[in-house]
This record gives C-alpha cells, sequence and structure tokens, in this order.
C-alpha cells in the first residue's frame, strides 16, 4: 500500500503543508475522478478545486476585505489585534477555554491574590493579577469535579461532593453545521444520576456551561476533552434518551465516533460563559491604551474633570431643575457654580453627589439603603442626555445584574425613549423589550455590507465539502465502497479490482450500486449495527426543581441571546453519524497482520473469510482517522467564517446603535459586545451596582475612547459574587469590588445621607454598620406612607428567638424546618388580616432554607393558589430590592457556634435594610449575639437598651413570644410554637358565632374578615335539582346525590336530566332565601311602632300558601316516585331531611304554636327560620315525606372567597368519614 508523500496546498495569500491522504477526496477537478471515488458524492454536492476556494485559515490571511466606514472596519481591526502577539507573561497567550491540562493538573492555584491596598506595579501586573483570578475562579469548580470522578470511578452522582453532574453513555450521533459554530449533538444516559430531570426548571447543562468529556474506558486517567454546551432544546432533552449540542474547545479537539462511549462531567454550581469574555478583555487591554489607568492602577486620590468638561464647562441644567428657573440654567459653568437644592429638588447629599457624577473623571457616589442611588443616576442621565448633540457617541449604561438594567432602563424611557438595550431576555415586556437590539433590528431597514456576501458565502461551501466529508460515516447508508479505500489509499487499485471481478457474472446484482462489492466479500462476516441510542429503563423518582434555576437562565440569556440567533436551538444543516455495518471478528487480527496480509495479498478473495470481519473493522478505522484528520483542518476554516459572520452582524449593529443617546447592557454583555461598543468610542460609562460586580468586568469597561466613567454603589451592603468561595476574603480578596478599594485607598467619593425607604424603628437597626450617617426623610415618618401592620398591634419589628436546631439539605446547605414552619404561619396570619402575599418577602441567607420555605408555602391549604406571588429569595439576589413587609429566617442554630453567612456584615446590612414598615426576624438570637458583635447591638437596640425606642407597641422587641393583638377585640395573643398558629384564625381565641351567608352559624375562632368570605364546611342545606333529595356534600363543594350515585352505581344518565322542581319543563321557584344584612334604623324604628304584628301575619299567610302548594305539587308527583317513596323507611327518612348542625329538624317544629319573635326582623325571612313555619303541622305521611324534599332552602352560589372551619364532623349521611377534608381558609 503507497502513501504519497507531503504535499502543498494553496490557499489566497499563502501555502500550506498536509500529508492528509483523504485531501484526494475533497480536492476533485473534474467529474471523471468523482466518478470513481463515489456516485452518490455528485449527486448530494457540487465539489470545487479547493485551489479556487477563497477561504484561507485565519492564521494564513489577513482581512482583505474592509468597508467603507471606518468606524465599522474598527471591528475587524479589533479582532485581528486581539490575535497579534505581545510582549508580557505566558498568560497573554492563554487559550480562550481552558485547555485539558488545566482541568486535569492535581491541586489549585494557591498563590494568587487581590492587592487591595497600595498602587500596582505596573499595568501588566494588575491586569495579569486579575485574568489569573478570574481564570482560577471559572475553571477551579470543573477541575475539582474531574478530579473528584477521577479518584473514584463508579460511584454514582449523589456520592461526590458538591455540585457534581455525571453523564454516563454519551455517545455522539450528530454533527451541526450551526451559523453560530460547528456543533456535535450528544445523546446520554441518567443511569448514574439515578432520577428523572424535570429539565425546564433545571440548572443541569445550561447553555455555556463547560464540560469534560473522557472516554469510558479511561476515565480521565489520560484523556479529558473540553466542551461547552452550545444549546438545551427542550424537546431533544425530554426524550429518551436526551440529546443536547456542544461546542468543542478547539477543532484539534473535535471526536466523531459514533461507537465510542463517553463520560461528561460538568460542576452545577458554577458558569463559565460569564467569565470567558471578561478575560478576552483583559487579554485585549494589555493590546490597547488604559484610560483612566492613573486612579485605577496608581490610586491616585485627587480626581480631575473630564477632558470634556473641561475643554467647554458650560452646561445645560435647564432639565434637573424646577420649570420656572429652568431659563437661569440653561448654561451653567458647572465646574464654578451649582443650583440651590430647592430648584433642583434633591436633599443636600443627593445634589453634591449629582455635581460629582458630571465634574470627575472617575465619579464615585456611595448609596446607603433607601437614600436614592438609581435616583441621583437617573437625574445625571437627564442631564448627560440633556447636553448631547448630534455626532456625540452614545452614553453606555451598565449594571451587573438584568432586573436593575431593565429597573434603570424604564426610568430613563420617560426623557430618552430611543434607548437600545443591546443583549439578554427582558422581562419586561411593555418597554424594554420593544427597544432590545434583537427588536430594533427587526424593525429596521436591512444594512449590506461589503463582507457580508463572501463570509455567507464560505460557511456555506465549507459546510458542503464537510458534509461529503461525512458522507462514509452517515447513518442509514450501506457498507464502506471499496473505490473509497482505494482513493485514501488503504487498498491499492488491484485489491480494489478484484473486489469488483469477484462479482461479475453473477446475476442479478445491481452491478451501479458501490457498495454491493465490499458486501459480496465479507458475506455472512458483515454485521449490522444499530445505533446507540439505549434508553433508559427505570422507575426513579424526579430530581427537586432548582428552584433558583431562573437565576441562571438569567445567565444563560446573556451568553447566548436572541440578538446571537436562537439559542435554545442550532439552527443549521445536520448528519447523523453512525456505523452502518461492522465486521464479525473471528479471529482478531491486530493491525501489523492485517498491514502484512494486505501487502502479499493482491486478490482479496484469496484472504480467508474468517480473517476479513477483522479486516473490515480495520477499514473502518483507517477512514475514521483519515476523516478526523481532515474534518478538524476544515474546522479551523469553518470558525473563521462563523467569526467573519459575527463580525458582519456587528457591522449591521454599529450603523444603528451609533444613532442613539443611550445604550445599555449588563457587566457581562458589556465584556462579550466590547468590540462592537468599542467600535461607537464612547467617552461616558456609568455603572450601576458598582459595589456589587467584580474588579474585572469594570476593568474591561476601560475602552480608549473612555473620558468619564461613573461608579454608583454601596461598598457597605453585597460584596461581588465569586464562583470558588476560597478566592473570597483572606489573603486574595477577589470578591472586593473597584469601588470599595477605590473608597479604601481614599481616592475621593461622596454619600447620599437621607433614606425614604423604612419606619424609623426598622431604619435604627442599621446603626451598628452606618453610624449616624443616616437620617429619615419626612415621607418615611408619616403613618399614611407606612400605615402599621394589621393585627400586629403597632408592632412593626420583632425578632423572635428560639433554639430550634438546623439541618442540612443534600447540596449541604443549611436549614430549619421548625423556623420555616413558624413563617409560614406569620405569613398565613397577615394574609387573613387582609396583607397582599404581593406586600411579603422571605429573605433568608440559605438556598436550602429557601426551598424548604417556599414548599411549606405551597403545602400551605391556605396560601396554595397564590404560590405564584410567593417571593422567598435568598438576600444575595435581594439587593436594590424591597418590600412592604419583610420576614428575615436566619436559620443558624448549632453547638458549634457557627453562623456563617450571618457573620458578614455586607450581608447582614442588605438583610436589614429591605422592608419599607414591618420586619419580623426569625433565629437564634442567644448565639448571633455570642458570635457577632453587629448581632449583638442589633439585638440590644431591638431590646430597648440603646437607640430609638419605637413610637407605637412595646419597647422591647426580642422575645421568645410572638405577640399579635386582634383588631375586633384588641385582645393580645402570643405565639410561641408553629402550632399554636391553628389557635387564631388572624383574631384571637374568642368565639366568632356569626351566622353565614348560608344560613350555619360560623364555627370559627374570631376572624378579621367578612363571613361572606368564610368556606363552610358544614352540611349543605340543598336540593339536588335532578333528583330532588338533599345534598350529601358540604356548603362548599358542588351539589351531589349520594344516594343516587349508589343505586346507579354512579353510572351516569344517557340523556340530561331536567330539574327535579320543574313542571312540564318550566322550573316552580318556592322562594330564595336572602341572608343579606338588612338591618337599618328605618326598619329598627318601623318594627317597635307595631310592624311586628304586620310582619307576623304575612309570614303566617305565607307559611299557610307554602304548605298548601306543597302538599298540591306532592300529590301530582306521588304517582311517579311510588317506588321510590315505599323503599323509604321511617329511618332513612328522618336522615335524608335532617338539617344542618345548628338547625332544627324539618319534621321536628309543629307550626300551630309559632312563638313571638323577640328581636328586629335582620333580614327578610328570619322570622320565618324562628316560627319555624316551613314545617308541617302534623305527622307526615309517605306522600307528604316526599313532598318535603321541595321545602328544603334553594342557597344560590357561595362568594368566591371563603373560609374553612377547622372542626371536625360528620358532614355527609352517607360518608363513611367523620371528619371533613382539609380545605383552604381563604378561598382562591
Amino acid at each position: 500500500m503507497s502513501v504519497p508523500a507531503h504535499r502543498r496546498g494553496h490557499v489566497p495569500g499563502g501555502t500550506y503543508e498536509t500529508n492528509n491522504q483523504f485531501e484526494a477526496l475533497i480536492d476533485v477537478g473534474d467529474d471523471a475522478i468523482f466518478q470513481e471515488v463515489n456516485e452518490t458524492l455528485k449527486e448530494r454536492f457540487p465539489i470545487h478545486n479547493a485551489a479556487t476556494h477563497p477561504h484561507p485559515p485565519p492564521e494564513l490571511q489577513g482581512s482583505t476585505w474592509v468597508t467603507s466606514a471606518n468606524t465599522a472596519h474598527q471591528i475587524r481591526g479589533y479582532m485581528d489585534a486581539a490575535k497579534q502577539q505581545v510582549r508580557g507573561s505566558a498568560w497573554l497567550a492563554m487559550p480562550e477555554l481552558p485547555t485539558s491540562s488545566e482541568i486535569m493538573e492535581n491541586g489549585d492555584k494557591c498563590d494568587l491574590a487581590n492587592k487591595i491596598q497600595g498602587a500596582h506595579d505596573s499595568k501588566e501586573d494588575y491586569l495579569s493579577s486579575h485574568y489569573e483570578l478570574q481564570r482560577e475562579d471559572a475553571i477551579r469548580p470543573l477541575r475539582r469535579a474531574v478530579q473528584d470522578v477521577k479518584a473514584r470511578p463508579s460511584l454514582k452522582e449523589a456520592e461526590y461532593s458538591g455540585g457534581v453532574g455525571l453523564y454516563s453513555n454519551v455517545y455522539i450521533s450528530a454533527c451541526v453545521f450551526s451559523p453560530r459554530g460547528l456543533a456535535v449533538r450528544i445523546s446520554f444516559s441518567l443511569s448514574r444520576i439515578g432520577k428523572r430531570i424535570r429539565w425546564e426548571q433545571s440548572k443541569r447543562l445550561i447553555t455555556g456551561t463547560l464540560v469534560a468529556l473522557t472516554p469510558a474506558d479511561d476515565m480521565f486517567r489520560t484523556t479529558c476533552i473540553l466542551a461547552t454546551i452550545a444549546a438545551r432544546p427542550l424537546a431533544a432533552l425530554e426524550q429518551n434518551p436526551p440529546e443536547i449540542d456542544l461546542f468543542f474547545a478547539s477543532p484539534n479537539d473535535v471526536e466523531l465516533d459514533p461507537t465510542r462511549p463517553y463520560c461528561m462531567v460538568e460542576d452545577r454550581s458554577s458558569f463559565f460563559e460569564a467569565s470567558r469574555h471578561t478575560m478576552l478583555a483583559l487579554q485585549k487591554l494589555m493590546r490597547e491604551p488604559f484610560p483612566l489607568s492613573e486612579y485605577l492602577v496608581g490610586v491616585k486620590p485627587d480626581v480631575e474633570p473630564p477632558t470634556y468638561v473641561q475643554n467647554n464647562p458650560y452646561t445645560d441644567l435647564s432639565s434637573i431643575v424646577a420649570i420656572e428657573d429652568s431659563a437661569s440654567y440653561e448654561n451653567v459653568n458647572i465646574l464654578e457654580e451649582w443650583p440651590d437644592t430647592s430648584t433642583t429638588g434633591l436633599d443636600k447629599s443627593q445634589s453634591v453627589a449629582l455635581r460629582r457624577i458630571l465634574t470627575k473623571r472617575l465619579a464615585i457616589v456611595q448609596g446607603p439603603p433607601g437614600t436614592g442611588k438609581t435616583y441621583v443616576s437617573v437625574i445625571a442621565l437627564k442631564a448627560l442626555v440633556a447636553n448631547w448633540q448630534p455626532g456625540d457617541t452614545p452614553i453606555i449604561v451598565t449594571c451587573q445584574t438584568n432586573h436593575a438594567l431593565d429597573q434603570l432602563l424604564r426610568h430613563v424611557h420617560q426623557f430618552a425613549p430611543e434607548f437600545i438595550r443591546l443583549g439578554g431576555r427582558s422581562k419586561d415586556q411593555d418597554i424594554i423589550k420593544k427597544r432590545t437590539l434583537f427588536e430594533v433590528r427587526m424593525s429596521s431597514p436591512p444594512n449590506k455590507t461589503r463582507f457580508k456576501g463572501p463570509a455567507i458565502k464560505g460557511l456555506k461551501d465549507i459546510t458542503k465539502r464537510m458534509q461529503v466529508l461525512l458522507l462514509p460515516l452517515e447513518a442509514n447508508k450501506g457498507a464502506i465502497d471499496h473505490r473509497l479505500l482505494a482513493t485514501l489509499h488503504i487498498i491499492d487499485e488491484d485489491q480494489a479490482t478484484s473486489l469488483e471481478t469477484g462479482i461479475d457474472g453473477i446475476e442479478g446484482l445491481p452491478q451501479d450500486t458501490p457498495t454491493v462489492p465490499m458486501e459480496m466479500w465479507m458475506g455472512p462476516n458483515l454485521r449490522p449495527v444499530t445505533r446507540n441510542q439505549e434508553q433508559d429503563y427505570f422507575e426513579y423518582e424526579y430530581e427537586d426543581i432548582d428552584l433558583d434555576f431562573e437565576e441562571l437562565q438569567e445567565l444563560e440569556a446573556e451568553a447566548f441571546n436572541r440578538d446571537d440567533d436562537e439559542f435554545e436551538t442550532l439552527r443549521g444543516p445536520v448528519v447523523l453519524l453512525g456505523d452502518n455495518y461492522t465486521g464479525a471478528r473471528n479471529d482478531y487480527l491486530s493491525d501489523e497482520q492485517i498491514r502484512a496480509l494486505l501487502a502479499k495479498t493482491k486478490d482479496l478473495y484469496r484472504i480467508p473469510a474468517k480473517s476479513r470481519g477483522s479486516m473490515y473493522c480495520f477499514f473502518q478505522k483507517q477512514v475514521k482517522e483519515l476523516i478526523l484528520a481532515e474534518f478538524r483542518n476544515l474546522a479551523i476554516r469553518y470558525d473563521y467564517y462563523v467569526q467573519q459572520r459575527r463580525i458582519n452582524l456587528w457591522e449591521n449593529d454599529h450603523l444603528i446603535l451609533r444613532e442613539q443617546k443611550i445604550i445599555g447592557m449588563t457587566t457581562t454583555g458589556l465584556s462579550k459586545y466590547r468590540a462592537l461598543v468599542e467600535s461607537l468610542n464612547p467617552r461616558i460609562i456609568l455603572v450601576e451596582e458598582a459595589a456589587e460586580t467584580l474588579e474585572a468586568p469594570i476593568i474591561a469597561a476601560c475602552l480608549p475612547s473612555l473620558e468619564h466613567l461613573i461608579l454608583v454603589g454601596d461598598h457597605q451592603q453585597l460584596r461581588p459574587h465569586t464562583q470558588v468561595r476560597e478566592l473570597e476574603g483572606g489573603d486574595v480578596n477577589f470578591d472586593m469590588s473597584l469601588f470599595e478599594r477605590m473608597v479604601n485607598n481614599g481616592v475621593e467619593y461622596d454619600s447620599l445621607q437621607r433614606q425614604r425607604r423604612m419606619i424609623p424603628e426598622i431604619r435604627r437597626l442599621l446603626k451598628p454598620i452606618y453610624g449616624k450617617l443616616i437620617s429619615d426623610h419626612k415621607t418615611v415618618l408619616d403613618p399614611k406612607n407606612r400605615p402599621p401592620i394589621p393585627g400586629m398591634g403597632g408592632c412593626n419589628s420583632f425578632f423572635f428567638t428560639h433554639e430550634w436546631p438546623e439541618t442540612h439539605d443534600a447540596n449541604m446547605s443549611a436549614c430549619n424546618p421548625h423556623e420555616a414552619d413558624m413563617l409560614v404561619g406569620m405569613v398565613d396570619y397577615l394574609v387573613l388580616n387582609g396583607v397582599k402575599v404581593e406586600e411579603i418577602t422571605i429573605l433568608t441567607f440559605y438556598n436550602g432554607q429557601r426551598k424548604l420555605i417556599l414548599r411549606r408555602l405551597m403545602a400551605h391549604p391556605n396560601l396554595t393558589s397564590r404560590r405564584s406571588s410567593f417571593k422567598v429569595v435568598t438576600v444575595d439576589s435581594y439587593q436594590g430590592e424591597e418590600n412592604d413587609i419583610v420576614l428575615l429566617s436566619l436559620v443558624r442554630s448549632n453547638d458549634k457556634h457557627s453562623i456563617g453567612f450571618l457573620n458578614v456584615d455586607n450581608r447582614v446590612c442588605v438583610a436589614l435594610s429591605r422592608a419599607k414598615r414591618g420586619f419580623y426576624l426569625f433565629g437564634n438570637g442567644l448565639l448571633l449575639c455570642q458570635e457577632s458583635k453587629t448581632w449583638a447591638e442589633i439585638v440590644e437596640i431591638m431590646y430597648g437598651k440603646k437607640g430609638d425606642k419605637p413610637k407605637t407597641g412595646g419597647v422591647r422587641r426580642v422575645g421568645f413570644h410572638i405577640p399579635l393583638e386582634c383588631t375586633k377585640h384588641g385582645r393580645k395573643s402570643f405565639i410561641h410554637e408553629p402550632g399554636d398558629w391553628e389557635l387564631v384564625n388572624g383574631g384571637c381565641e374568642q368565639k366568632c358565632r356569626c351566622k353565614l351567608p348560608c344560613g350555619h352559624t360560623c364555627m370559627l375562632m374570631c376572624h378579621p374578615f367578612d363571613g361572606s368570605d368564610i368556606n363552610c364546611t358544614q352540611k349543605c342545606l340543598k336540593t339536588v335539582d335532578t333528583c330532588g333529595h338533599p345534598c350529601s356534600e358540604i356548603c362548599v363543594d358542588y351539589c351531589r346525590c349520594a344516594m343516587c350515585e349508589k343505586a346507579t352505581k354512579g353510572a351516569r344518565s344517557l340523556l340530561r336530566q331536567a330539574p327535579r322542581d320543574s313542571i312540564n319543563g318550566v322550573k316552580q321557584t318556592l322562594h330564595t332565601r336572602d341572608f343579606s344584612s338588612g338591618s337599618n334604623p328605618a326598619t329598627w324604628t318601623e318594627f317597635a311602632k307595631g310592624g311586628v304584628k304586620t310582619s307576623d301575619a304575612a309570614a303566617i299567610a305565607r307559611a299557610k300558601e307554602v304548605n298548601e302548594e306543597n302538599l298540591r305539587r306532592a300529590e301530582a308527583q306521588a304517582q311517579a316516585h311510588r317506588q321510590n317513596i315505599e323503599a323509604l323507611n321511617e329511618e332513612t327518612a328522618m336522615i335524608l331531611f335532617a338539617d344542618g348542625n345548628d338547625s332544627p329538624s324539618l319534621a321536628s317544629v309543629p307550626i300551630s304554636a309559632p312563638a313571638a319573635p323577640t328581636t328586629p326582623p335582620v333580614q327578610p325571612y328570619a322570622a320565618e327560620n324562628q316560627h319555624g313555619l316551613i314545617t308541617p303541622p302534623n305527622p307526615a305521611t309517605p306522600r307528604e315525606l316526599q313532598g318535603r324534599q321541595n321545602l328544603l332552602i334553594d342557597i344560590e352560589p357561595t362568594p368566591p372567597r371563603r373560609i374553612r372551619y377547622r372542626e371536625t364532623f360528620d358532614y355527609s349521611p352517607f360518608s363513611n368519614s367523620g371528619k371533613a377534608p382539609e380545605r383552604s381558609l381563604l378561598d382562591d
């Protein structure tokens, strides 16, 4: 078998060498040669000569196509410059995705540190330290997961620590040629997980997640292949087995063998995509100017005005002052004068902060809770927009989270409606979504750039070539074509001819089918292969829902959003892969033996039949190796055109964005779209939530054109979040923001001081953190703006302390079940007192407790219908938010004196400052006082020893009992444990006994809600329309007749039956009792002046008429129902006509002696009830018994909101149970 030497290939702009024999299959010049290779290829794809193909790999050709717009060309220049080599350390040459050696190495990097005091030595020292910290934070979680699986490869997923995700029986099933990149589709098994997955509500395999694959027989001993999740279409994940798409980290890592099983590992607690673009931006900063480095690197304390302000300090401030004063502030030298606070409507600290924002190159503004950080930012943007002139560059606004960004842009919309929201998914459907780049792009006329045609054409051409290349591996095809083997020099021409000669003269064979010679030569040794699509057959339960999966979905949306095409499903051609046939190995020849056998045998029919199976497997192996080598070469070119297409899209987007005044994006989006944003040459960037953002993403915002950087935040609230907790604090301090580092190093800043959120008795709890910095605005002192919490007796804040021990969930997150039950009972109590569920937020420091509380809320019978309104969140995800009432679950209670997150003042600050008018804490106060100075001061304040005293309620706000006060009677109640909530229904322990609209007496204890809201669970007083029998259900349920159902054994009538009380199809209504209250002074006066006699006489007359009418109706119906009547014995009749629990039996009260009324007629038919006028005068005959069914009161449907009774009683005469089912206290 001859193998050609190295050959030289030609591409525009250069040459390259290749020793790939498969090049001959693709680089064909005419149809004659093509016919010899594979006739089927021509039918599917026209293949052109590679020498004329204008698509070199990126390393072989520079950008030869340029657009006319210089700014658009800047995007292409940015991408080219990012690949240029510069002098520096090895970190500048690190690839975008980690290498296998980084994941496989033992141990973590321990020499990392963020310098937080003083100046850095150089620009490279500054950038490299943040790059290395960012990279370690991004890849350490997966490295630990891989090392754990490598050390114990046979365990189930649940037996590993942390967030290891383990997927077995991973097979490559297809190749996807997407415009976003070349992807492979894999199928996998959930057997190592042992549970079924609700993929729509799971954090597993989120788009952008970094995963590691290893052959199943290797398990990371020698091989580790890195990839990212390209797309996770739910339809594919929910099938069995599930499928998902991957992007390999490098074209040289691409695998295609559909028969080789792999194992795949992820770390479910991390998200790589959020860091990868920031790392690229830090590398790019070493290749361009670094503005503001004197402050960020050199920590210069004194800040100068921006260059554009120094050149022209005269600014129009008319937009931020009162209308009557606007004319005086249209041309103000902001470096020398400033409007008075009475004119701007700002308080003094806000006015000072606003001036700093407009006059300093690096403007830092601290805003404690409720002081109006966002408001000041909006006013500053309003002033900047008012001074924006045509031709000016856009103002960039960025935030850490999508929610905060949308909130800020909603304010911006009021004065700058033509903004653009770049990247991400917005939940605001009314304003923000319409202004996303995707929506604006769809409504704009299409723009064409010169590069668009070559980029798209290049992708299409390279896709066709790669599809042709994969034909021998395509599923559902025949055996290997012998001519393909000859073309690839696996066999020579004589051997290929011998296969064709061997079938000459055999009748009935299709001579033009390429695979027939191989199939005939193999004979019974050729075995069909089914695709590796084994289904999981298990009856496992579903995995718990990831209740915080929405947080990762936000990150996923930011990483792959609609601006980058639909990220949930990859578009593009798909080639299914599979070994269609294999050889039966009867003598297991080695590769060397097969090569020797081929070298001495020209006629393949002389090879023994038993050896042909092994030889066919050898052919397959050689073909796969050659295809894979060439496929990887073409994958490099494919990636090149994917990048060119992306550049082209950004060039089009540039034309839209350059016309905008404000462009908003998250800090992650800013790093991702940095090339596009840099092409706009912005000079002003405002960063909200700056103290909650890692320093590296803000460094990425330092574009060469930047003149003015505004940081707004509060370093005493939440610090930035890292994926590796060991990198927080200590000697590393990776979680320290640029905002906090600048403040700690003496760089000038201003603070806002007047809060407008919390009532004073809640605000006082922040004194241990802020001292006397914060004061109250007059609006929070007015009870009309901050009304007291109903049912709490003026106690608007309280610390319920306990000693219930904590536990831990499967993820080792702290939980406290008793404390969770106590909070759920508190929510129920507040809702019963009229508080809306939307006005209550439950905060906790631990995700395990958050999940537990949410499950308990959903299971509570009074609250289950309001599950969509529950706000149960962790403290870390609630910064910048607020609500009327906040319940804080502190969780920690143990003998180890460990309080975890509760010892972090930044988190405590956020937790204490979210409530506007009601704040209730639940935790082990003694433990907190022992372990934290801050908590000790907080408890002392609430106990009344320090600070201001509350103006309502008791002074002491700490205790083992929660004090409640009935809004009706003013009685005090105290709740000590979760079961105590069952003793009150939002009121006190006094029995209610009010009359319900259905006629029953209320059996609840005192309640603050109206009786019309009650869900009555006593026996229904109605009759069933279709049969006339008494209803066997309780009041709240739909009427049904258990006796009829028993007689018919549940069978239903074929025809719809007419109501029982209808004659000839006309419904006969006896009367309808109206129990609505009619009591008023006029009726009382009329009753006292003799109206009682008139009322009694009318009532008696009506009763006689009713009685006579019923007797007549009973006579008419007796004949039709005689059989049923005779079957009834006296005992059954009495049961059927039994009344409710608190009403006399219809057959037991005589009509002849009505008692005189003693109370005024509050309701129209009250007199009839009290005199027993609706009962017969004499013992009933069977005929009369039948007629009395119509005497049951026809009650109208009860109102939509109801209350349940907690008593148990025999609510149905046909039920074997003596208890009513558990029902909602408040109806839906």
